[in-house]
C-alpha cells in the first residue's frame, strides 16, 4: 500500500490537487483570527484605569528617599490644623462610618495633651466582621502622635476607636478619607527597600537623631498579617507600641508614620504569626530635619554648659 501511495503522490495531477487543498485550509484558518484593529484602544483604556487605582495597589519600594524638613509631603501638623478632632474620653467608644465604596483607605490620627495614649482601633465591615484591628500605646501622645492609614475596600465600613485608658486620660482622634495623593502616597514615595520577615522573627532599624519621623509599610502576599511595631529609646524602653492584625495583608496593607524625636531611636518589627505567614516590611526615614530638637530628651553630648 505504501508503494502505491507514493507512486500516486508522484503524479502531477495529484500534486496539484494536494497544493490546492493546502491553500484552501490556510485561507480558511485566517477567518478565525481575532481582529487587531482595536488593540491600541484597549491598551489605552487599561492604562487610564491603572492611573486611577488606589495607592494601596502600588506599594512597590526602591525609588524613594526621605523628605527634607519642612519640604514636600503632607505635614502631619497641617492635617491636624485642617481637621476637627473628636475627643474620646477614657473608657468610651467613638465610631466613624463611611458608606461610600469609593473610599478605599482612611487616615487614623490619635494624640493627647502629653498624657499616655492607650486605645483599640478596629475596622468593622458588616456584622461580626473585623478584618483589621490594632492596639495602640504611646507614652507621650503629644510628643509622638499616632498616624496610620488602613485599607477600607468594598464599603460600607466603620472605624471604631475605644479609649481603654482611665477617665483622666482623654485622647483626640481624626478619622478621614485618604485620597490618592494623601498620607499613604507620601509614605510609599519615601520607601527605599523592603525585606521579608519570617513568622516569629524580628528586625530592628536604628535611626540617627536627625530623623524626625519614620515611614513604615507592612504587607503580605494575601495571607493574614500579625505584627508588633515598637519604638525603642534605650534598652527595653518602649515609647510606642502597635499590635496589628489584618486578615489580608495584600488587600489591606498597613501604612504608618512614627515620630522619632530625640536620640537613640530604634524601630523594631516583630512578626507574631507562625512561620508559614511571612510579611514584607519597609521601614525608612520619612522626614529628616536639622536635628535641632534631639537634645530635648535631657541627654546632651559634647556640649558645654
Amino acid at each position: 500500500l505504501s508503494v502505491h501511495f507514493l507512486s500516486a503522490c508522484s503524479c502531477p495531477s495529484t500534486m496539484k490537487f494536494l497544493a490546492a487543498l493546502a491553500l484552501t485550509a490556510i485561507s480558511g484558518a485566517t477567518a478565525f483570527v481575532a481582529p487587531q484593529g482595536n488593540r491600541a484602544a484597549t491598551q489605552l483604556g487599561m492604562s487610564d484605569y491603572s492611573v486611577n487605582t488606589s495607592v494601596r495597589d502600588n506599594v512597590d519600594v526602591g525609588v524613594g528617599g526621605p523628605l527634607a524638613g519642612g519640604m514636600g509631603g503632607r505635614d502631619l501638623a497641617e492635617i491636624w490644623d485642617n481637621s476637627s478632632p473628636v475627643i474620646v474620653q477614657g473608657g468610651s467608644l467613638r465610631t466613624w462610618s463611611f458608606a461610600n465604596p469609593a473610599i478605599e483607605s482612611v487616615q487614623v490620627l490619635l494624640k493627647t495633651e502629653g498624657r499616655p495614649l492607650d486605645a483599640d482601633v478596629e475596622l468593622w465591615q458588616g456584622p461580626d466582621n473585623t478584618p483589621h484591628k490594632m492596639r495602640v500605646y504611646v507614652e507621650d501622645g503629644a510628643l509622638r502622635t499616632f498616624n496610620a492609614v488602613i485599607g477600607t475596600p468594598r464599603g460600607p465600613n466603620t472605624v471604631a476607636i475605644r479609649n481603654i485608658g482611665q477617665l483622666e486620660f482623654p485622647l483626640d482622634a481624626v478619622v478621614r478619607p485618604d485620597r490618592d495623593d494623601g498620607l499613604a502616597a507620601n509614605i510609599a514615595s519615601v520607601a527605599q527597600r523592603s525585606e521579608t520577615i519570617q513568622g516569629g522573627a524580628l528586625r530592628t532599624y536604628p535611626f540617627n537623631p536627625t530623623v524626625d519621623s519614620v515611614a513604615i509599610i507592612l504587607k503580605t502576599d494575601g495571607r493574614p498579617l500579625n505584627a508588633r511595631i515598637e519604638l525603642l529609646q534605650g534598652p527595653n524602653n518602649n515609647k510606642q507600641v502597635v499590635e496589628l492584625y489584618t486578615e489580608d495583608g495584600l488587600d489591606r496593607p498597613f501604612f504608618a508614620i512614627v515620630e522619632t524625636p530625640g536620640s537613640g531611636n530604634v524601630v523594631r518589627v516583630v512578626n507574631t504569626a507562625p512561620v508559614e505567614f511571612p510579611l514584607y516590611a519597609s521601614v525608612d526615614a520619612y522626614r529628616v530635619g536639622g536635628g535641632g530638637d534631639w537634645a530635648d530628651d535631657g541627654l546632651m553630648i559634647g556640649r558645654a554648659f
